[in-house]
């Protein structure tokens, strides 16, 4: 069985390289080449504009060509992980790897350089010829002690970053579980004392980065295959190796690990026995490195010394020392500035942002990547996950603050604040346009009501709002289950310390609640005894009524459950005094922008007085978003071509609009190819009202509205904010049950920002 499941593993993989193209990496075009006059630009004559402004100022490729993006990864697979020296032919899959990282994780570009060359001075002369061509060098797998030369040359010649990541990326890593497992311990850098196995590359590196945070010299012992690295010896040593050789007696790795604080493994599997692990000191740090099987299993060295700190190279174990939380963060703030180096400053601002990270609270992304998992700071989440969105903007920006300190930097950031959001925006799509939302929001204290204060999503986002926001959320739920699930989660808040929360099973206010909504809804069939029933069970309802007391400024509700249900009860007891729902808004974030889509939720067939009710609101909503309505009004009808019942619907809501005389953009009806496309639409309607590319589509139906919205959500790997209810004066919102925290978020700050309501 065992052989069958790793037959099946392993052609697996093999299909994944070879399906369904081989390899993992292509090559795609960011300019337009569509007629003449593109490829006029792009190659004679065009292109030799660009040519001449680099002949004239080098700087400028960074302007004219992806350079400023573009990093290689160089190997000659001397030294691949886990298989060793291959080659450079059987190294490519695992450049390739390394290149999908970096455009995964930082959007760098990458090419993958494989050089069949194992004299290293000539490797150096290879790599350094390619600087016209890349923004930066990232060697990897190349063996010790050729690589220390290789890397050293090309510093010494290249006015590019140049970073050997098997030595420094490994080092950062370590470094920033160093970091956090030193604090869970209450002890200090310098204080300890390190026993490490393995002087390769990655293991001198990670030696010299413990030397820059503190530990002394004089504390380190350095064991390799011929047991302690010691003055005097002669056999495998060279000069990085001799840089750490003790002045003792001592021979074998059993001896020195007596009353050591830290274990640094990367060599190879059992080399730390658990009767060594007995000799270290209380509460001792394991780093077992070595892949696929540490120094010494987990389990193992917790039989000892049940309270050590572990942490090992291996996904399936806490706290898995892995590159990828480096070498994309730091070639992202590298390039961003133009650095010529990546020196030690950068490498320790490196390591402070991962390392601090891990001890604020987990993202929501992070989390849902990794479901079941603890992600709370202590000893066995010590540095952050690799799907964590928030590293290239914490940890990048570090880096680039610290290559402009540090004078390394050709084209220093004036706003670093402004580069961080960003590079957040890069990975929370929805970051930039909700920017003007949140500024907007800062200027007012609203207490939000979450129905479904149970959900982890909201539990999450109320976190999140405590963190980012001014606002304040209340929970509805119960509190030992909201406080369980918290605690699961790994989240600090906890009710009534940190939020308010009314507890639909034994509130002090359940009589008001219940005598309120019974006065409300007393002449629609709701009895007292029925009423009484809702305010126990109806949390939708409870936040409700809430709001109309004037207890909550706005609610959220439908993280489950039907939108019509939720909008029932919200109707019942806040459409008054002006307010009725008038159309749902979506926001769906494109590749190219944002685009609203409505109503896809609220009026099956909407009349057309409540289209343009429609328009109206989502022209006022789309401007909350600092942007222009353009608003296209959709049916099959092209600008009255067919009398078609839709085509009628839209004509006449054109017509009220018209009467009305708005501040803004709209016309119709039309088909969504003429709204999406202006040079279609001028030559089917010359002149139109509507200039550009519409980004409002109100649609004749919530089937019509509510299909696109999905379409473009699951086909166009488009983002949703929203919906935004229109019409309630911002006193409530239904999400639906696909959102995410970080879709709570952005809801609980529209909610949180004060809006004029449509009367």
């Amino acid at each position: 069985m065992e052989d069958r499941r790793q037959d099946n593993a392993r052609q697996a993989a093999l299909d994944y390289h070879e399906f369904p193209r081989p390899g993992k990496l292509e090559i795609r075009a960011t300019k337009p080449l569509a007629n003449g006059r593109d490829l006029s630009r792009a190659y004679s004559p065009g292109v030799a504009e660009a040519c001449i402004e680099i002949q004239a100022d080098s700087a400028n490729s960074s302007r004219y060509t992806s350079r400023g993006n573009l990093v290689a990864v160089v190997s000659n697979g001397t030294a691949v992980l886990g298989l060793g020296n291959i080659g450079a032919a059987a190294a490519k899959p695992v450049m390739e790897g390394k290149a999908v990282l970096f455009k995964k994780f930082a959007n760098i570009d990458c090419f993958d350089i494989e050089i069949d060359q194992s004299d290293p001075e000539k490797l150096a002369d290879i790599v350094c010829s390619l600087e016209p061509t890349f923004g930066a060098i990232n060697l990897e797998d190349i063996k010790a002690p050729d690589c220390f030369i290789v890397e050293r040359i090309c510093r010494e010649r290249m006015n590019i970053p140049v970073f050997h990541d098997d030595q420094h990326g490994t080092a950062i890593v370590v470094g920033a579980a160093a970091h956090n497992a030193l604090r869970v311990a209450g002890k200090r850098f310098e204080d300890i004392k390190v026993v490490s196995t393995g002087g390769g590359a990655a293991g001198i590196a990670c030696l010299n980065m413990l030397l820059k945070l503190g530990v002394k010299r004089e504390n380190v012992w350095l064991c390799d295959i011929n047991g302690l690295v010691y003055d005097g010896r002669t056999e495998d040593m060279n000069p990085q190796k001799q840089a750490f050789a003790q002045n003792s007696d001592k021979r074998e790795l059993d001896e020195v690990i007596e009353g050591a604080d830290l274990f640094l493994g990367l060599s190879g599997p059992g080399v730390l026995k658990p009767e060594m692990v007995a000799k270290m000191c209380k509460a001792p740090i394991i780093f077992a490195l070595a892949n696929p099987i540490p120094e010494i299993l987990p389990d193992e060295a917790r039989k000892v010394a049940p309270d050590a700190i572990i942490a090992t190279g291996r996904s399936d174990f806490p706290n898995q020392v892995n590159n990828v939380l480096c070498f994309p963060f730091i070639f992202r703030g590298a390039l961003d500035v133009g650095a010529t180096t990546i020196n030690d400053e950068m490498q320790i601002a490196c390591v402070e942002g991962i390392a601090a990270l891990a001890r604020t609270t987990t993202a929501a992304e992070a989390a849902a990547a990794y479901h079941g998992e603890t992600l709370s700071f202590g000893p066995e989440y010590l540095i952050p996950k690799p799907f964590d969105p928030r590293l290239v903007g914490v940890v990048s920006s570090a880096v680039a603050k610290a290559a402009m300190d540090t004078g390394v930097a050709t084209r220093p950031i004036e706003d670093l604040e402004a580069y961080k959001r960003k590079l957040d925006g890069s990975v929370f799509r929805s970051a930039m346009i909700m920017r003007p939302v949140f500024e907007a929001a800062a200027t007012a204290t609203r207490r939000i009501v979450f129905a479904e204060g149970e959900d982890e999503r909201v539990l999450r986002a109320a976190n999140a709002m405590l963190e980012e926001t001014t606002d304040a959320p209340i929970l509805i739920g119960r509190p030992e289950v909201i406080t369980m699930r918290a605690e699961r989660a790994g989240l600090p808040i906890r009710p009534e310390r940190d939020f308010e929360i009314v507890n639909p099973e034994n509130d002090p206010r359940y009589r008001d609640y219940w005598e309120t909504y019974h006065q409300l809804m007393a002449r629609r069939g709701v009895s007292p005894d029925i009423a009484r029933a809702i305010m126990r069970t109806n949390t939708t309802a409870i936040g409700a009524v809430m709001v109309h007391r004037q207890e909550a400024d706005s609610m959220i509700c439908g993280t489950f459950g039907q939108y019509k249900w939720h909008l029932q009860y919200i109707q019942n007891v806040l459409a008054r005094d002006g307010l009725r729902p008038i159309g749902a808004l979506s926001m769906i974030i494109l590749e190219d922008g944002p685009l609203f889509i409505t109503d896809t939720q609220c009026h099956n067939d909407p009349t057309p007085q409540q289209v343009a009710d429609t328009v109206i609101g989502a022209a006022r909503h789309v401007r909350r978003f600092g942007l222009t309505p353009r608003i296209a009004l959709c049916a099959h009808s092209q600008f009255g071509n067919m009398d078609s019942y839709t085509g009628r619907k839209m004509r006449d809501a054109i017509a009220l609009l018209d009467a009305q005389k708005p501040d803004f953009m709209y016309d119709g009806e039309m088909q969504v190819d003429a709204a999406i496309n202006p040079e279609l639409r001028e030559r089917i309607f010359p002149g139109s009202k509507l200039e550009g590319k519409a980004n409002v589509l109100v649609f004749p139906g919530t089937d019509t509205a509510s299909g696109v919205r999905n379409a473009l959500k699951m086909c166009a790997n488009g983002l949703e904010v929203g919906p935004i209810l229109m019409g309630m004066g911002n006193r409530a919102h239904i999400v639906t049950s696909s959102i995410t925290t970080r879709g709570l978020l952005n809801m609980s700050v529209l909610a949180g920002t004060p809006v004029a309501y449509y009367r």
